[in-house]
């Protein structure tokens, strides 16, 4: 399957130490070679950056590695294919606005049975399972709210509600954020960490490569990183629970 790499910060912070290693097991160190993609939120824009190449040899992703792109909200993806041949239109993140907001999403998983009734708002342009779960959520959120953002509580209690319907057809780990906060939803696996003061040193457990982030930032930085398996070895990953979802603002879970 594929695999997941989100930030969500309190102030733009780059993802190029993440990044580099979570790229390495776009195969290098594992498998999955089958396309990958990130996104920058900016403002109201987002930086939006898809391959069918393998990451470790995308030129694109080398970019990537060596531009240091600031962003509070940042989604990736490396790819497995399980459903939908390997082209640009099914390489995640995908995007698609909603009240007026850009949204962003990405999937590892593979869903069984699934053929949601869509109504035609929000259609897949590829033939992937996980972009048709993301048209019908959109679909969905505007069904129950119309044309208006609710407030956060009343989003996180219908997401958390669809995302249990969806994930009774498979695996269904996801990332989705408009720029402002990231939802992070789990079946089987994903860890996040809180980065912030007092910063120290971490070091990649893909690459050959450290970093002391005190050196980079200000006392009041603060920021959270999710990924689906662990980047580093010196550093203590918090796992979610099957089933979880949970909500990152400015650098935190939400209690």
């Amino acid at each position: 399957m594929c695999q997941l790499l989100g930030m969500n910060c309190n102030v733009p912070t780059d993802i190029v130490f993440s990044f580099t290693g979570f790229a390495t097991r776009g195969g290098r160190t594992d498998e999955h070679k089958d396309g990958w993609g990130i996104a920058f939120f900016e403002g109201a824009g987002v930086r939006h950056f898809v391959d069918y190449e393998a990451a470790i040899s995308s030129p694109i992703a080398d970019l990537i590695r060596r531009v240091p792109i600031k962003s509070k909200n940042v989604v990736a993806h490396i790819r497995k294919a399980t459903q939908g041949r390997i082209a640009l239109e099914n390489c995640h993140p995908f995007v698609r606005e909603l009240w007026g907001r850009y949204w962003v999403f990405a999937h590892n998983g593979d869903l069984k049975d699934f053929a949601p009734t869509m109504d035609g708002c929000y259609r897949p342009v590829g033939n992937t399972d996980s972009e048709l779960a993301f048209c019908y959520l959109l679909q969905e959120l505007r069904r129950r709210f119309g044309d208006q953002a609710p407030p956060l509580a009343a989003l996180t209690a219908k997401l958390r509600e669809l995302t249990t319907a969806i994930a009774a057809h498979g695996t269904f780990n996801l990332m989705l954020s408009d720029g402002s906060v990231l939802f992070a939803h789990c079946s089987t696996a994903l860890y996040y960490i809180v980065r912030q003061h007092p910063f120290r040193q971490a070091r990649l457990s893909d690459e050959d490569l450290q970093v002391d982030f005190a050196q980079l930032t200000t006392p009041t930085d603060r920021v959270a990183v999710i990924v689906t398996a662990p980047l580093t070895t010196d550093e203590q990953w918090s796992q979610f629970a099957s089933g979880e979802l949970i909500v990152f603002v400015d650098g935190a879970p939400l209690g």
